[in-house]
């Protein structure tokens, strides 16, 4: 089991701990609904530095994230990211991830921390071809999630620049908490705006000690995964491992708009068939009409309990008060505004698809 820089900060400020892709990270720290209103209202702080970094840098660079990647990477300019999966060659997902644009031949790579060996293996696999410079950075460095609507107002007072000019999906490399070269990146997973900080893991007790003291009078809280979960579920974001996987298409999840296929990549004359063609399900979202908690792996039922899909991610919603979830259904069945059920142990629960996301702000 792996530790990030920060597990015995956490552990000194109560943290549940538990397992999760490899690592020992905080769960929840006073409880989840606190957690996930004090995101939605106010800020929070996750470390996230069980996640995985790529450099991949050198002419042929970009070359190779355009054959790995599903999305256009050659419409970044430096400082922008950019959302994109990994296509397999069976028509499903490698991982979903990050890509920043650091400089005109270098890109970093944002993947989940599940899969960083994976996706290594998978990239260096088409770099035969290319030959481009690769770097796993994973162990090097740490990442604070800080997030919520107060979260540039507290932080402001740490860096030089303005972060209310870093625009979503935009970064700067800057000083920050008294470490001069961090990345200060908008591209957060919860709805509620706020950025990261990637820093080396030997600065990452200092920059997480000045932002509990900048935040102090918002009353900035430490944020586990648990509430992390319900953030990113009541957007309508993917996770991978639940609504996209190695067997799950880009296309079927709602992922057309990071897949181009205005170049070649991994698979692209398949997935080119299959959007010609059409998908045969479709990822959807829904609400409960009834009270209950859907879970992931719940069957999605018809009107006469036969069984016509599954639930990928599901939870009680802490803003709506309602149980919500997404899941795979027949396309035929995925319209907006359709009943279907979802069977919560022995009882089939109504439920209405809709459209994501499930909050707003």
């Amino acid at each position: 089991m792996k530790n990030t820089a920060l597990t015995n900060t956490h552990q000194a400020l109560g943290a549940k701990m538990v397992p999760f892709a490899g690592y020992n990270m905080p769960v929840s720290y006073e409880g989840i609904n606190i957690e996930h209103e004090t995101v939605r209202k106010g800020v929070g702080v996750f470390d996230v530095s069980h996640m995985g970094e790529f450099l991949i840098s050198g002419p042929k660079a970009l070359d190779l994230i355009q054959k790995v990647s599903s999305n256009d990477a050659s419409k970044m300019a430096i400082g922008k990211a950019q959302y994109s999966c990994l296509p397999n060659e069976t028509g499903g997902v490698v991982d979903d991830l990050i890509i920043y644009k650091m400089k005109e031949d270098q890109y970093l790579l944002v993947v989940n921390a599940s899969n960083i060996d994976k996706d290594w293996a998978h990239i260096s696999k088409y770099n035969e071809e290319f030959g481009a410079e690769m770097r796993n950075i994973s162990d090097e460095y740490s990442l604070l999630a800080i997030q919520g609507p107060k979260a540039v107002e507290a932080m402001q007072s740490l860096t030089s620049i303005d972060l209310a000019t870093i625009k979503f999906y935009s970064f700067e490399v800057a000083d920050f908490a008294g470490i001069d070269n961090v990345i200060i990146s908008a591209t957060g997973y919860t709805g509620s705006g706020g950025f990261e900080i990637y820093c080396k893991n030997e600065d990452v007790q200092q920059v997480w000690d000045k932002v509990f003291e900048a935040g102090a009078s918002f009353d900035i809280k430490p944020i586990g995964l648990a509430a992390r979960d319900t953030l990113r579920l009541e957007m309508g974001y993917c996770l991978y491992g639940n609504d996209i996987s190695d067997t799950t298409s880009p296309l079927e999840a709602g992922l057309g708009w990071i897949t181009k296929f205005t170049k070649d990549f991994v698979n692209s004359e398949a997935l080119a068939k299959e959007k010609k063609e059409g998908p045969k399900r479709k990822l959807i979202a829904f609400e409960l009409d009834e009270k209950g908690i859907p879970r992931h792996d719940y069957d999605i039922v018809d009107a006469e309990g036969n069984t016509i899909g599954i639930v990928t991610s599901g939870t009680m919603s802490p803003s709506l008060g309602k149980g919500i979830g997404l899941g795979y259904v027949p396309v035929e069945i995925a319209e907006l505004g359709t009943k279907i059920y979802i069977q919560v142990r022995k009882k089939a629960l109504q439920a209405t698809i809709v459209k994501p996301p499930f909050y707003k702000a």
